[in-house]
């Protein structure tokens, strides 16, 4: 099942799916933002106390957040109960965030490695008035790769005679 959401880049309209296990997650609506971030380390030279020179340190990547209506998919809490129970079954998993652009065609494919759910949460919210039920799924990772999307190879041109 492909959501859809607004690409800012150049205004296009693109859907999104989410896959684990070699299946399609039902009802995704959101996707946060995947980050990389530095932390920063203080450098000093020599003897000057009084300047110091910010450097790039260790990077994490932050958490990345799925969110979805209420569903019979029990795709979420078969995760999270797994992730609790950590006995000897792996609950590690690879996350697959695939992109399409305005006429179903991949644009861009991410994969998240070694993830694990940090957070579930099933809840009630309120929209422009109305309440609405959501559950949502945060996912740590140990970090992503982003793959190229499929290249379509245009058919070639007939010459006419």
């Amino acid at each position: 099942m492909a959501t859809r959401i607004r690409g800012t880049a150049f205004g296009l309209h693109y859907t999104f799916r989410v896959l684990w296990d070699g299946a399609v997650i039902a009802g995704i609506s959101q996707v946060s933002a995947l980050a990389r971030v530095a932390e920063v380390v203080e450098y000093r030279e020599g003897g000057d106390p009084a300047h110091s020179h910010p450097m790039p340190g260790s990077w994490k990547f932050e958490p990345v957040t799925l969110e979805r209506g209420v569903t019979h998919d029990g795709a979420f809490e078969d995760w999270v109960a797994l992730a609790v129970g950590n006995g000897s079954a792996p609950f590690r998993k690879s996350v697959r965030i695939e992109l399409f652009d305005s006429r179903g065609r991949p644009a861009m494919i991410y994969e998240l490695h070694r993830c694990w759910p940090s957070r579930y949460a099933a809840f009630e919210r309120l929209e422009a008035g109305r309440h609405r039920l959501m559950e949502s799924l945060t996912l740590q990772y140990e970090g992503w790769d982003r793959q190229p999307p499929l290249k379509l190879i245009p058919a070639p041109h007939r010459r006419r005679p």
